[in-house]
């Protein structure tokens, strides 16, 4: 049987290096841990890291099609970024122009959860603790 310790990195396709590279790293404020231009493949690839050592991994390519979100279409559905603050979390992303759902409690674990889009529409959830000062 496989026994997975953990997940590594997710990888994203943006559709413009440049924006998705400023939202990943000064609105979420992701590490950059490296960074390649790929010429043969007109494509750039930029290494990501949060604090508990998980990564992303951007990647930039020529015309990539959109992606089908909604309804939603089968495979990957969201990016879930685990935050010790909500309230602060959420200010931050307002602050930055960011769209933010409302705050929920997930009725089966109680923890407070939310949702954002990243600047090609790709869902990404804040999941913080059920203590957090956010209203119910």
């Amino acid at each position: 049987m496989l026994r997975p310790t953990g997940v590594h990195h997710v990888a994203i396709i943006a559709s413009d290096y440049a924006r998705s590279r400023h939202f990943y790293t000064e609105v979420l404020g992701l590490q950059v841990v490296h960074e390649h231009y790929r010429a043969e493949r007109q494509s750039h690839k930029l290494d990501l890291q949060l604090p508990d050592g998980t990564q992303v991994e951007l990647f930039s390519f020529p015309n990539p099609p959109p992606r089908p979100s909604y309804p939603e279409a089968c495979g990957l559905r969201h990016l879930a970024l685990r935050v010790a603050d909500m309230e602060a979390s959420v200010a931050a992303l307002v602050a930055h122009g960011v769209a933010v759902e409302p705050v929920r409690v997930d009725p089966f674990t109680g923890a407070l959860f939310t949702f954002f889009a990243d600047p090609d529409g790709l869902p990404i959830e804040l999941v913080g603790p059920a203590t957090s000062a956010m209203p119910r």
